[in-house]
């Protein structure tokens, strides 16, 4: 059997495992119950984000879905793409 030592501040420890107690687990337990996860559905199993998008994300957002509902592309052709992209 391997083991695996993870470092973490106490105060994040001690409120990780408090949340584990409350269902009845210890942190070794969940720790080997999101490693099996990860095996069973092939991928890491969390949800990462930023919270709200920030003002230049919700302009992009706005123009792509205005883009969409006008069927309008924003190149004409994939090397106008690229060469804004400067690839």
């Amino acid at each position: 059997m391997a083991s695996v030592t993870v470092r973490v501040d106490d105060e994040t420890k001690e409120a990780a495992a408090a949340i584990a107690e409350d269902f009845g687990f210890d942190l070794s337990s969940v720790t080997r119950a999101f490693y099996r996860q990860m095996i069973r559905e092939n991928r890491i199993p969390l949800n990462l984000s930023y919270g709200e998008p920030n003002d230049a994300s919700l302009k992009a957002l706005a123009e792509s879905k205005r883009m969409f509902e006008e069927d309008k592309a924003r190149f004409e052709t994939p090397e106008q793409m690229f060469d804004a992209l400067r690839i």
